[in-house]
């Protein structure tokens, strides 16, 4: 083979491995469209005939508790709204973290979503939790929000906060206030008012809030932060006495007890709140569409009554609000937690 043919062998020869590598790589670039089109169809397909199956609506906290008769409530109306049943699925245990981590886990398709509270907030500013709100959860909406009160035993002098904080200041450590357990919601309102009114005031925790209210009623503490259904009959009976809400808005329920925002402590705003969540990854159309029949629910007259009875208010947000709100409570908390020093048990 003479010096010319060689050459030509060579020039063709490369030509012929340039337009295979071209052919892979146009291929490999048709293939990527062609799967970004399938999922893209299938995702639009999955969203316009959802829902077509019932929707799994899981509780991780126990059945009977203010947490499920919220979520039955919900799950009822909601689901004469999107055509399925929605199923209420009970999964107590570990402060809820069971449920949540379940729900996480589950796929992500619109037929899995759960329930959290705004304690799922505080949780992991205090212990190890196996997943991550925001980064494992697509926010749905919140549902409802639930003042607290700030309620004391009659025999208390103070008649408002701001005797109640001369009366803590004056008497160092001479104050006690009761909660439903350390690192609780109940724990951390106390924490926070202390903080904000500049009292030292003393904690005594108990397993859940209606043990604290006994001791409340029989005068071994004398204070608790309350909820409205859980002290409003002691209260009409002149047993125990509700000085202001927790929450920055005052409470339909009871229009005439002021907030502790506007009551000397300007910026104080704690509140039980519940929400749904769906796993992360399920589709924004889902999501979207979720969301929009949830608020629908909550506008509901029956659904606003059952709020009412227990003292709660119904909101519904977006998922982006919701989300940004589940941040900023996030990151209220564990700067609570860390400045006031609070351990879980």
């Amino acid at each position: 083979m003479n010096m010319n043919t060689w050459c030509n062998y060579r020039r063709i020869n490369g030509l012929i491995r340039i337009s295979r590598v071209r052919f892979y790589f146009a291929s490999l670039a048709s293939f990527a469209v062609n799967a970004f089109l399938c999922i893209s169809s299938a995702s639009a397909a999955s969203a316009d005939t959802y829902p077509n199956r019932p929707i799994r609506f899981i509780v991780p906290l126990t059945a009977g508790a203010g947490s499920d008769t919220t979520a039955r409530s919900v799950a009822q109306k909601l689901g004469e709204i999107v055509g399925q049943q929605v199923v209420v699925d009970n999964r107590p245990g570990a402060a809820g973290n069971i449920g949540l981590e379940l729900a996480a886990k589950s796929p992500a398709d619109g037929y899995t979503v759960v329930l959290v509270s705004a304690s799922n907030t505080v949780n992991p500013a205090l212990i190890k939790v196996p997943f991550d709100l925001v980064r494992d959860f697509a926010p749905v909406s919140q549902l409802t929000a639930q003042p607290y009160c700030l309620t004391v035993h009659v025999s208390v002098p103070a008649k408002s906060v701001k005797e109640f904080i001369e009366l803590a200041r004056a008497k160092p450590r001479g104050i006690t206030y009761g909660s439903s357990g350390t690192g609780g919601l109940s724990h951390l309102a106390g924490e926070l008012f202390a903080q904000m009114a500049k009292i030292d005031w003393i904690h005594v925790p108990y397993k859940g809030g209606a043990a604290g209210i006994n001791d409340l009623l029989g005068g071994q503490i004398n204070s608790q932060f309350t909820t409205i259904i859980g002290t409003v009959q002691h209260v009409k009976a002149g047993r125990l006495r509700w000085l202001a809400l927790s929450t920055a808005q005052r409470s339909r329920a009871v229009p005439d007890l002021p907030t502790i925002a506007e009551s000397g402590l300007p910026g104080f705003d704690v509140g039980g709140w519940y929400g749904m969540l769906a796993p992360v990854g399920t589709p924004a159309a889902i999501v979207n569409l979720l969301s929009a029949s949830v608020v629908k629910a909550l506008k509901a007259p029956e659904v606003g009554e059952r709020f009412a009875a227990d003292g709660s208010e119904p909101v519904g947000r977006t998922p982006q609000s919701f989300s940004t709100y589940i941040k900023s409570e996030m990151t209220r908390w564990a700067k609570v937690v860390k400045e006031t020093g609070v351990r879980a048990e």
